[in-house]
């Protein structure tokens, strides 16, 4: 079954206009989910609005958003008053600018998108648009309205159709001074720096989504096969908690070696550490 689009409208570069539909690219429907059930009945527990000052229940005929106007005073406002708030990237996606990809920090991203083509009549369009935009190597910013919100969005080009990112507010990304403000230049050892170096270029490696598993989710789930057996649930190992380290230059040492680096020496450090910084009589302590 095809996923439902999240989005139906234009995507229009200057008089160049085709219809498109945004489809969600990612998914949720492989996560465990939970109901609340009534423990003495069985049954699962329904959610009832209640009016909070006669503690009735409230009809659903009668349930109406409000906007806070004063002291629990309220405007009312229907739901067909709000689907009438239009504006042109409430069915448009005009893009305005073109930029570089890598101008945009990765912290305004937010959620993607799949685009494509609503019809054969559109195809030609979009082709164009998208091979345009490819040929160039560079990304569109538009706005579009999600969820009586609207966005700016970055476009780009994605296998063989657009992928639509939507992108945060400056004002909703906390400023990084807000929480780095206290942390001072700290003086590292080149020494240690070196060996740190040599443990990533032994852990290099080729990215593949395909590697990661939601280990979490599976014990979980073995919980609910075991519980639905009649069995013990499984019992598992907790991972020991790592701590702060005690000696930096022992635990990258031991770090290299598990990363089966032990043979090969950094080009700029020493492995054996300098005499002078090992204890006098107590032995070396590890992390």
């Amino acid at each position: 079954m095809a996923p439902r689009p999240a989005w139906k409208g234009y995507l229009k570069l200057s008089l160049v206009s085709c219809a498109v539909e945004l489809t969600g690219a990612t998914s949720q429907s492989e996560k465990v989910s939970f109901r609340v059930i009534n423990r003495k009945t069985g049954n699962t527990v329904r959610r009832q609005y209640i009016d909070s000052v006669t503690g009735k229940p409230v009809a659903d005929d009668d349930e109406v958003k409000g906007y806070e106007i004063g002291d629990d005073e309220y405007l009312l406002v229907e739901e067909d008053e709000i689907e009438s708030v239009q504006i042109e990237s409430s069915h448009t996606l005009a893009i305005e600018s073109f930029v570089d990809r890598a101008d945009i920090p990765q912290i305004y991203f937010d959620t993607p998108y799949y685009v494509t083509p609503a019809d054969e009549v559109s195809g030609e369009a979009f082709a164009v648009i998208r091979e345009a935009m490819a040929k160039q190597k560079k990304a569109g910013i538009a706005r579009i309205v999600l969820y009586r919100r609207e966005r700016p969005v970055m476009i780009e080009p994605f296998d063989k159709g657009l992928l639509l990112t939507t992108l945060r507010y400056d004002k909703t990304v906390r400023k990084p001074e807000e929480v780095f403000e206290g942390l001072g230049r700290q003086k590292t050892d080149p020494e240690l720096i070196d060996l740190a170096t040599h443990i990533i270029e032994k852990k290099q490696a080729a990215f593949d989504p395909g590697d990661f598993d939601d280990r979490y989710e599976d014990a979980l789930l073995a919980l609910l096969s075991a519980k639905q057996k009649g069995r013990k649930p499984p019992v598992v190992q907790a991972a020991e908690r790592p701590a702060n380290v005690v000696n930096l230059f022992d635990a990258l040492k031991k770090s290299l070696a598990g990363a089966g680096g032990d043979k090969t020496k950094p080009k700029s450090a020493k492995v054996a550490r300098p005499a002078a910084r090992r204890p006098a009589t107590k032995p070396r302590r590890s992390a």
